[in-house]
């Protein structure tokens, strides 16, 4: 029904001629997180920015602005936010796709805040067994809590996805491996991508570049032959992945929305701030970005940037996507070639001018107005008063 109804929209953009048009709105409440997880650059921020929240109407403005048919609410945690259940329903009663992603230390805790319903799903951050995700999120335990979670949404009837973030050093076998345990578990499907290599993240070692990305997944998806795992995503983006589309990035196919505006350009990388949706479209110079053009965009191989070009190419070769989805991701062939970084501008680093700009609004939102002004008249004399009288 999802695929019908996303497949639908899509077609309807085409039809009609729009150039760019979401796909998924990125929803991040807030930044705040229970965990710190090394490949993160999202909670790098002063406390008096972790601390903000978007509001529940705020929210819902966004889905107006946007109109995506899928919704995907990430943080920070969401389950930190106070009025995520009243946000998701509402949601839900627009009959907006929604995965809330979660890391589920608080899935079980909070879970009867929530009822399955076809339109919404968890997604939960799970990159590997365990001995991989609790070295991803810096903490033991968290891979059990997570796979505890997952078992009890599974039994009270809920859609659960599992969102699978792999990084240099990643082994082919035990990723699959792991695919065929969150396959064991009833899981819905698999989301899955490289890591993006965030300027601000704790580890900066780990990311993998291009070429490392497709090998990995090719030898992954080579040991995949002939199972049945289920990804929620195209066909086509897990065919780019191995090394087989030569795709460009459309980082408008999944805007973001945090508190701090809609970020420009993309979900990942933050450098400026649109008050409105309309503004984000019609005003971020889209050339500017994307690998090939932009220096932080050189090895990124992220869903939040090329799965909507893959939904976008399914469109226009119907019978490529059949191919691929009857016969998975080519693993043998030689790769499509690579996009050349000979005139990609360098990078720009202004993370910290937007931090200062949104914690001089926050001192500013705090300060007292001034006790208004009040001017002193001096009394008339008598006989004037009189006159007046």
């Amino acid at each position: 029904m999802q695929a019908v109804r996303v497949g639908a929209y899509v077609v309807k953009q085409h039809v009609t001629r729009r150039k760019r048009y979401p796909l998924v709105l990125m929803l991040e409440p807030l930044f705040r997180c229970n965990l710190a997880c090394a490949g993160c650059g999202k909670i790098d921020y002063p406390a008096q920015i972790l601390n903000q929240r978007m509001t529940m109407q705020e929210c819902l403005d966004a889905d107006t602005e946007a109109g995506a048919p899928v919704i995907a609410v990430a943080g920070g945690e969401p389950l930190l936010h106070k009025e995520m259940p009243d946000i998701i329903r509402a949601l839900i009663a627009r009959k907006k796709y929604v995965y809330l992603c979660t890391n589920a230390l608080l899935l079980e805790k909070k879970m009867d805040d929530y009822e399955p319903n076809p339109f919404f799903s968890w997604d939960v951050h799970l990159d590997g067994d365990p001995a991989m995700h609790d070295a991803s999120v810096c903490q033991d335990g968290v891979y059990e809590r997570a796979v505890a979670a997952i078992k009890k949404a599974k039994a009270r009837g809920f859609r659960v996805s599992i969102n699978c973030t792999l990084f240099d050093g990643a082994d082919p076998k035990r990723v699959a491996a792991f695919f065929d345990e969150v396959m064991a578990m009833g899981v819905d499907g698999i989301m899955t991508a490289p890591g993006y290599a965030y300027e601000r993240a704790p580890d900066q070692e780990h990311f993998l570049n291009r070429h490392k990305t497709k090998q990995l997944f090719r030898d992954i998806f080579r040991l995949g032959k002939g199972k049945k795992w289920r990804f929620t995503q195209s066909p086509l983006f897990l065919n780019f992945l191995a090394g087989n589309e030569q795709y460009h990035c459309t980082p408008w196919g999944k805007p973001l929305r945090n508190v701090f505006g809609w970020q420009r350009p993309c979900y990942l990388l933050g450098e400026g701030y649109a008050k409105s949706f309309e503004e984000l479209m019609a005003d971020t110079d889209w050339d500017a970005y994307g690998t090939g053009n932009y220096e932080k965009c050189a090895d990124c191989m992220v869903h939040s940037g090329y799965e909507s070009t893959a939904v976008m190419d399914a469109v226009r070769r119907p019978w490529h996507i059949a191919k691929v989805a009857l016969f998975g991701p080519e693993t043998e062939k030689p790769m499509a070639p690579e996009i050349s970084l000979a005139n990609q501008r360098p990078a720009e680093y202004v993370f910290t001018q937007h931090v200062d700009a949104k914690m001089e609004e926050l001192a500013a939102r705090k300060k007292p107005a001034a006790p208004p002004r009040v001017n002193k008249v001096a009394a008339a004399p008598a006989e004037t008063a009189d006159a007046a009288d």
